[in-house]
């Protein structure tokens, strides 16, 4: 049968993936997530054990009547059920018969005669089954063959949506019974299905390969194939009055909406207890292949990194046609270990730790009960630590206010909010006169009511995305040539679904504000800003406080008061920057004992980072 964005054209190059891969003959499980029509099942379905899901019923059906074809013998029944239908023309008054043909309704689905030996098809297999005749695969696989019968004389446009208004030839004629064919008729190994969403199943899945095949644009596959949903179910739904469909809310996807298959992308990936990730995804999809490489990166070993084009023809009417290829993306990788995923925040913060972390984990203790990120900033470090509880803490609130809003606020609605404001203002790259217009209306807005949500969107289209506010606490930063591109939509939907899963405090107080509260068995991980090198937040003229030697020697004062009370600490610091170096802070290191640790470079940065603390790397 037709189906929408059927994997048979391109099952071979999935399965030479593998090969390639030497994932084949390992007795390893193949998950096929949204499985449709089982095309890609079907092809595997002897070379590795099989687990199938889709979140119609029909789709789960018909798959597991095409795997296990090969085991129906129909010994109970004692006689061919496709001999039996096709010898006699017995029609029976049903549902169908009632609702898609014009017998008693204006829909014209099916005549009258084939509607009413679907009903007679799918009664009788249904007292087989419950007169245990036939047993779970003869039923899957009869059914399956009814909806391939039933497809052939179906007077559609190959979808059942709607029906056209003038018969086709086609489905003028008499309906047969017929057999479903099969790519793979040898043996199936093992076999399990699930008819659920696949969000709500994956972490409970024990599989090895994860095949990712969803739905690319806004179809509801739920409202174009109704009729064979409720062909299955045989429930006598009630049906819309035009065409006929049973009510579909509880079959809409959120794949087939832009942002939400984004984010739905991002949790499944992190989320499968796969080691091996293989994704299908058209050209023409909501998701683009900048952002899918970013998301596969993140979790997967880089250079396990594969995407193929694989390009095949499609149909397109005089309104769709174009000149560029039309080709369908192969992406796949091996998932990295969850101690070695790192996250990034979407905020382009000054001394950004993000290039550091694998090296700041290394150093810190292996096991760290709490962390307390005093110098949070955009929170680059406490983020990446795997821990139960997190103190995030920074002096600037707005910067707090920005980094806690990606926890406070549903990430879809927050890429709303952002595309509200941005098409509210015309937002686009180097576009002064909308971009100055926007800041004038948030500076306009109280200090206290502003919300941080249209502040992240100005950074987003200001000059380098920075962070910047004049003495009156007003967003100074000019218009930019960035703008919100697929890697910060990546980076902001990773992140904010980890700092959504994370036991976090937030606070923005200054540093000293923490030393009676936190206990002896925390870690604390400081990264204040650099005497040395100022930025636009530690200049002292932005309208919060600056960093200098008395700042610093205050912060020397709580950092040896902390050492005192037996906790484990880390000091990110610069004490060499264009030829002048803090003598000061080295003294004070020699002087304690502490133990100070050059970090290694990073290319692109000239400055030379270090680490001091107070306990010995084991």
């Amino acid at each position: 049968m037709r189906f929408i964005g059927n994997k048979e054209a391109i099952v071979q190059e999935i399965y030479e993936l593998l090969k390639e891969k030497k994932l084949t003959n390992k007795n390893l499980t193949f998950f096929d997530a949204f499985a449709g029509t089982g095309s890609v099942a079907d092809f595997m379905k002897d070379k590795f054990n099989i687990i199938i899901n889709d979140m119609l019923n029909w789709c789960v059906l018909y798959s597991k009547g095409r795997l296990l074809n090969t085991a129906c013998t129909f010994k109970k029944l004692k006689f061919d059920p496709f001999f039996y239908f096709n010898e006699n023309d017995t029609i029976v008054k049903g549902f169908f018969y009632k609702n898609y043909t014009p017998a008693e309704s204006n829909r014209m689905y099916f005549t009258e005669k084939n509607g009413g030996r679907i009903d007679y098809f799918r009664t009788t297999i249904e007292n087989w089954k419950e007169n245990d005749l036939i047993n779970d695969q003869e039923y899957a696989y009869l059914l399956r063959c009814l909806i391939e019968s039933m497809s052939l004389v179906a007077n559609t446009a190959g979808v059942y949506g709607a029906f056209l208004k003038h018969w086709d030839n086609r489905a003028l004629k008499n309906i047969e019974f017929i057999k479903g064919n099969s790519l793979n008729n040898k043996k199936v190994l093992k076999t399990s299905f699930y008819n659920e969403k696949i969000e709500n199943i994956i972490e409970e899945i024990e599989c090895d390969i994860l095949y990712l095949d969803p739905p690319y644009t806004q179809n509801q596959y739920g409202t174009q194939y109704h009729l064979i949903e409720t062909l299955v179910l045989y429930d006598n739904p009630s049906i819309s009055l035009i065409t006929g469909s049973r009510k579909t809310t509880s079959l809409r996807s959120d794949w087939s909406k832009n942002f939400k298959s984004h984010i739905l992308l991002d949790r499944l990936i992190a989320k499968t207890k796969a080691k091996y990730i293989v994704l299908s995804y058209n050209v023409d999809g909501f998701m683009s292949k900048q952002f899918i490489e970013a998301c596969l990166k993140r979790y997967g070993k880089a250079d396990t990194y594969v995407c193929k084009e694989i390009e095949y023809k499609k149909y397109r009417n005089w309104k769709t046609k174009r000149t560029n290829e039309h080709f369908e993306y192969l992406f796949y990788i091996e998932k990295k270990e969850e101690k070695d995923i790192e996250y990034e925040s979407p905020l382009n913060y000054i001394g950004s730790k993000y290039r550091f972390i694998k090296q700041l984990k290394e150093l810190m203790p292996k096991e760290i009960s709490s962390i307390y990120d005093i110098f949070g900033g955009g929170f680059n470090v406490g983020i990446n630590i795997f821990t139960n509880n997190i103190i995030y803490n920074d002096y600037n609130w707005i910067v707090k206010e920005l980094v806690e809003s990606f926890r406070k606020y549903d990430t879809y609605e927050y890429l709303m909010y952002i595309q509200k404001i941005r098409k509210k203002f015309n937002l686009e790259i180097n576009n002064k006169e909308s971009y100055f217009k926007a800041r004038e209306y948030y500076n306009s807005i109280d200090i206290k009511k502003r919300d941080p949500r249209f502040l992240y969107t100005l950074i987003l289209y200001g000059f380098q995305q920075q962070i910047r506010f004049n003495s009156k606490l007003e967003f100074n930063n000019p218009v930019g040539m960035r703008w919100f591109n697929e890697l910060i939509l990546e980076k902001m939907i990773s992140f904010s679904r980890r700092i959504k899963e994370r036991q976090l405090k937030f606070y923005s107080e200054n540093f000293d504000f923490f030393l009676g509260e936190i206990d002896k068995k925390a870690f604390i991980y400081m990264d204040p800003p650099y005497r040395l090198t100022l930025g636009s937040y530690n200049d002292g003229k932005r309208g919060f406080r600056g960093w200098d030697i008395e700042q610093e020697k205050q912060l020397m004062r709580f950092i040896d008061k902390l050492n005192n009370n037996g906790n484990k600490f880390m000091f990110s610091y610069v004490l060499e920057h264009n030829g002048e170096f803090n003598q000061h802070i080295k003294s004070w290191v020699e002087h304690n004992g502490y133990f100070l640790i050059e970090l290694k470079n990073i290319p692109g940065r000239k400055r030379k980072e270090v680490v001091i603390i107070n306990y010995e790397i084991l």
